[in-house]
């Protein structure tokens, strides 16, 4: 059977327990969180981490104790760890947990946006240049997140200069206010620029969540879920906690006659490092 990599984000850098009570913000949270999501069947953990306040933040200290204690746990899951966080956060905060920790992966956002219709989501040229050169540095494979078109124009006029590496693993993010809408043709259509060889995954925003899930399957993609995209289960019903995503998304692989892929699958399939207990 063909493997389908699931892949949970927790956290993001702006859903709230006012928004859902489930959401995990403290490192304590987030590492448990993750190790109930492994368990239920995801093979990577998309991290964000927050201030004490609970806004999105890139502390390096923050990451490093979250990880600590994911890893102590004993779970081998595949961490990707964001770089964009905290939006008022300087190049080098963005980059320093990449070299302190050296992730398997981390998110590489391949462009700037308006965000939200309020404020700018900035990826300078400079610094997508300067992040992609690390990455190869330190060997953190980039997770290349297309919020548009442009985007992965953007990322293959790096790919072609060296800045990345090709093939690369590109995540779809459709439905987020500013980006490409997240409705099943624009699926299809972002699926269809990619170069042959690559390696995709998507997801869709709130209400995008189920169709572009289930389309993602259709396509033979892999697939995100978590509270940070969609804090409803269902119309009307909040999720009860990430790993409720997860279950779900493990039935409807095994539905799709697929099987979801272990973290040390997921490993061999993006050519990661076997994991080292």
């Amino acid at each position: 059977m063909a493997k389908t990599i699931i892949t949970v984000a927790t956290t993001g850098a702006f859903p709230t327990k006012e928004h859902n009570p489930a959401v995990p913000l403290t490192p304590r949270e987030i590492a448990e969180d993750v190790y109930e999501c492994w368990q239920a069947g995801a093979a990577i953990a998309h991290l964000h981490m927050r201030d004490e306040a609970g806004r999105g933040s890139m502390s390096k200290d923050r990451f490093a104790e979250t990880v600590h204690r994911i890893r102590e746990k004993g779970c081998s899951i595949v961490l990707n760890l964001t770089t964009s966080g905290d939006l008022s956060a300087s190049d080098e905060a963005r980059m320093a947990h990449l070299q302190a920790l050296l992730p398997e992966l981390a998110s590489y956002d391949a462009g700037t946006m308006n965000w939200m219709h309020s404020t700018l989501f900035v990826n300078h040229p400079a610094f997508l240049e300067r992040l992609g050169l690390l990455m190869q540095e330190i060997s953190v494979r980039p997770e290349i997140e297309i919020f548009d078109p442009g985007m992965l124009y953007t990322a293959l006029h790096y790919m072609q200069k060296g800045v990345l590496k090709s093939p690369g693993y590109f995540q779809f993010v459709l439905g987020a206010a500013g980006g490409i809408a997240a409705t099943v043709e624009n699926l299809v259509f972002l699926k269809s620029l990619l170069p042959q060889g690559s390696l995709w995954s998507a997801f869709g925003i709130g209400a995008g969540h189920m169709p572009i899930l289930l389309a993602t399957l259709a396509l033979g993609g892999n697939i995100r879920v978590g509270l940070e995209d969609n804090v409803y289960y269902a119309r009307g019903r909040l999720a009860r906690n990430n790993a409720e995503f997860v279950a779900r998304a493990v039935r409807l692989v095994n539905e799709a006659n697929n099987e979801p892929a272990t973290a040390e699958e997921a490993r061999q399939i993006l050519g990661l490092h076997t994991y080292e207990h």
